[in-house]
Parts: structure tokens; C-alpha cells; sequence
């Protein structure tokens, strides 16, 4: 527990007030527990468990249960209005930003998204049922995905439209958003400095 709180830590950029760390404190405390083997030692920590995941869901609303599988480096960007259901998985480096939605598609069917590495959600996302996020994903802001995304995809629109991220030139880098619209990095020549 201790080793992955010093990297939820680092994370966060060692910043109290994120409070995507105070989460990730108390999805942290919820897995340890469940290392405790005796029951009767275990029922005060789940107690406590619950009074500070109930608390940690008022002061954020951010909502991630404990049996929720995440990765390294899992940062939770924005707070307010994110839902994760205890199913989902998620790999290493996978950034989420608030009012997401990850879950299952159907009531009483189970079976909620299960990410790879380096995902990034865009605000106001809806990932629903047991499908698979591939590596090197961007979901755009508001995209509601119901189906596979491969790796080094785009995913954006209600449904989602899925496309291959366009390859960088070394010529002209450009940077995506998560909405997946492209923009040029220019530089100034006045910025060169001068033999």
C-alpha cells in the first residue's frame, strides 16, 4: 500500500489539495484491507473503509470503489461527477477528467471497459459495457463509446467514430486535444537567437 501511495504521490505532483490523491488514498486503504486475513480484524478497516470512501465521494464526487483494477500512474485530472463501476480495469498512465462515466451498458448484465496503457478520457466521457480500450488511446470530450477501440485510436462523437491518430512529421510536430482536432506548434523567429 505504502509504495503505491508514494507513487500516487508523485503523481499528483506531491499537491495536497488534488483531490484526485485523496481518492486514490482512500481506493488505496479499500485494496490493503482486503490483505488483512482474519474477518474480525478486517471488519473495523472495512468499516472505516466505507465512512471514508462515503466521505471522499461528498468532498470530490468522484466515485471509485476499490475493487476497480487500476494501473500505475493512474491520475484523475478534474474532479466532480466521475462514476467508475467495480468491473472496469485500467492500465498504467491513464488520465481521466471529470463528469466520465465508465460502467456497464445494461442494468443486471456485467461486464464494464477494460483499458490499456496510456488512455486518455476526455470531460464529460461515456465508456459503457465489456468492451476493450486499446494502448496509446484518446477519447475526445463527451464521446460516448460502446464498441472496441483499437491502439493508437481516436475516439469521438455520440456514438463514437473511431480513427487512427495521425502520425507526427519530425518536420511540422503537431499536438492533439482530446477533442482530436490537430494544432500546429509554430516557432517565432525572433525566438532564434542571433550568430
Amino acid at each position: 500500500m505504502f509504495e503505491n501511495l508514494r507513487e500516487d504521490w508523485h503523481t499528483y505532483e506531491k499537491d495536497i489539495a488534488r483531490q484526485g490523491l485523496w481518492v486514490m488514498c482512500v481506493y488505496r486503504f479499500g485494496r490493503w484491507r482486503y490483505t488483512l486475513k482474519t474477518p474480525l480484524l478486517r471488519i473495523p478497516f472495512s468499516f472505516l473503509y466505507k465512512v471514508l470512501k462515503l466521505g471522499s465521494q461528498v468532498l470530490t464526487g468522484i466515485d471509485l470503489p476499490c475493487e476497480v483494477e487500476v494501473g500505475h500512474r493512474f491520475r484523475i485530472e478534474h474532479f466532480s461527477g466521475i462514476i467508475i463501476s467495480g468491473d472496469t480495469v485500467f492500465g498504467d498512465d491513464v488520465v481521466i477528467r471529470n463528469n466520465v462515466t465508465v460502467g456497464l451498458r445494461r442494468t443486471g448484465i456485467r461486464g464494464a471497459p477494460h483499458f490499456g496503457n496510456r488512455v486518455d478520457i476526455g470531460a464529460g466521457a461515456v465508456i459503457l459495457g465489456d468492451i476493450h480500450i486499446g494502448d496509446d488511446v484518446s477519447i475526445g470530450a463527451n464521446a460516448v463509446v460502446l464498441t472496441d477501440v483499437p491502439d493508437n485510436s481516436l475516439a469521438v462523437g455520440v456514438p463514437a467514430t473511431i480513427r487512427p491518430k495521425k502520425k507526427q512529421s519530425a518536420m511540422q510536430p503537431a499536438a492533439q486535444d482530446v477533442s482530436g482536432n490537430e494544432r500546429e506548434e509554430k516557432t517565432s523567429a525572433h525566438c532564434v537567437p542571433s550568430a
